[in-house]
């Protein structure tokens, strides 16, 4: 064998054995090497590295490996993640690279693109595995030998004559029945099923109140369409996840760590510019009680100490609410028992973390009158954060909004605002004894 033969045979087996290694090599790569390596292997031994690849890293690579290779590539590739890597690309492209592609699988393909984005159709497997009730158990395991991706698979889908779900058959209960066994005296009832149409919300959440292993997706007709499989049951709840941390910051759901500048200054200075105009409005309150800051220096050195504690309780109790709302746990009828949870809480909290203020302020001022301005404030604030952050994300999901990407900038104005005036209009009543 030579060096070159001996090389390749390495590079075969390391792409095969270790794939999620494999692609972060990849990626470290100059895109013309990384296409050399593609070129080379068959497209059984790349698809697993592919799909382990960053977004970016498959937009830019499939413009670089020969056709042949990219359509077997996007061919051999499970439906839903080649559906988004066509995504990107403008719609002459994206009939381009189709073209290129095995007729079956760009049918696939098409179909997937043709459901809006982040919905249960983008995200399913439309390759499904459903069989009759009728068929027998050794039939159906004969049948499976010749499915190209089945070391994953949990369990097998029922439908009847009109292609209606009926039930599931788990594979452990179908390999350990009599061959002769009809599946419907295995099968189970269907424990959540979404439709084609539902939004990635959705699928988050009846996958947290369901916990399982495959979601069935069906038409409104209510026949099987497709199975969102575990890998992209994971990727739902990740990108879920991930959307709602940076909505809540005031970025766009669609801006990526790779989008240009213009991009992203687009998306985000709206809401800087609201944001700024809350900071006026804190500072507005602040400007009410001018004389008394000149009056007494030391509430300025304080007075950061009041809104940062407040802001803080305020998104913890915000933090709670939105995992509870996102997870189905409450909606607009909780509303009391979630307020006056956090009220009780932000209330008990502001009188623990105001003890050990008095202690500081004491140390530092020997003044009873700051001792006081500071425990009676911090309280006052605590208290109004917890039922801010409790109450703004059911209110604004209740009325229609994402609460995702409005609360934070609310529940902020709001602390600050309900600090500075509690803190200062505390002092400005008991300023006589400062």
């Amino acid at each position: 064998m030579s060096i070159e033969a001996a090389m390749l045979a390495l590079e075969h087996s390391y792409l095969r054995n270790h794939p999620r290694e494999a692609a972060r090599r990849v990626e470290s790569l100059p895109v013309a090497e990384a296409a050399r390596v593609f070129e080379a292997q068959p497209a059984e031994v790349l698809v697993p590295v592919w799909e382990q690849l960053t977004g970016y890293v498959q937009e830019r690579l499939i413009e670089q490996v020969p056709e042949g290779v990219a359509g077997r590539l996007l061919s051999e590739m499970d439906p839903p993640l080649a559906a988004e890597l066509l995504g990107v690309f403008e719609a002459r492209e994206r009939a381009s690279w189709l073209a290129r592609m095995e007729h079956g699988a760009a049918r696939l393909v098409e179909r997937l693109m043709a459901y809006p984005p982040d919905t249960a159709g983008r995200l399913m497997d439309p390759r499904i595995s459903s069989f009759r009730g009728d068929m027998l158990a050794g039939e159906t395991i004969e049948r499976m030998r010749g499915f190209k991706k089945n070391r994953n698979l949990r369990e097998l889908f029922l439908v009847d004559g009109d292609g209606l779900l009926t039930g599931r058959v788990e594979i452990q209960d179908m390999v350990t029945a009599p061959a002769d066994q009809p599946l419907r005296q295995l099968a189970r009832p269907v424990s959540a099923a979404v439709l084609d149409t539902a939004s990635r919300e959705e699928v988050v959440a009846r996958i947290e109140q369901h916990r399982v292993p495959a979601l069935p997706v069906v038409g409104v007709n209510g026949r099987l369409v497709g199975v969102i499989h575990q890998a992209g049951l994971l990727t739902a709840v990740q990108e879920e996840a991930s959307l709602d941390i940076q909505t809540m910051v005031g970025a766009s759901k669609d801006e990526r760590a790779l989008s240009g500048s213009w991009f992203a200054v687009s998306k985000r200075l709206p809401w800087l510019q609201i944001n700024l105009a809350t900071a006026f409005l804190a500072a507005a309150v602040v400007g009410l009680f001018e004389d008394t800051i000149a009056k007494f220096t030391a509430l300025a050195v304080l007075l950061p100490v009041v809104a940062g504690q407040s802001g803080n309780a305020g998104a913890q109790a915000l933090a709670v609410t939105m995992r509870g709302l996102a997870l189905r746990e409450i909606s607009a009828r909780h509303l009391p028992q979630v307020v006056f949870k956090e009220i009780s809480a932000g209330f008990l909290n502001g009188l623990a973390v105001a003890l050990v203020c008095a202690i500081g302020v004491w140390l530092w001022s020997q003044s009873v009158g700051l001792v006081a301005v500071i425990c009676i404030s911090m309280v006052i604030s605590m208290t109004a954060a917890g039922l801010s952050g409790a109450a703004i994300p059911i209110v604004l999901n209740r009325l229609g909004f994402d609460p995702a990407q409005s609360s934070s900038i609310v529940l902020t104005t709001v602390t600050d605002v309900v600090g500075f005036f509690s803190f200062l209009g505390v002092a400005t009543s008991l300023q006589a004894w400062l």
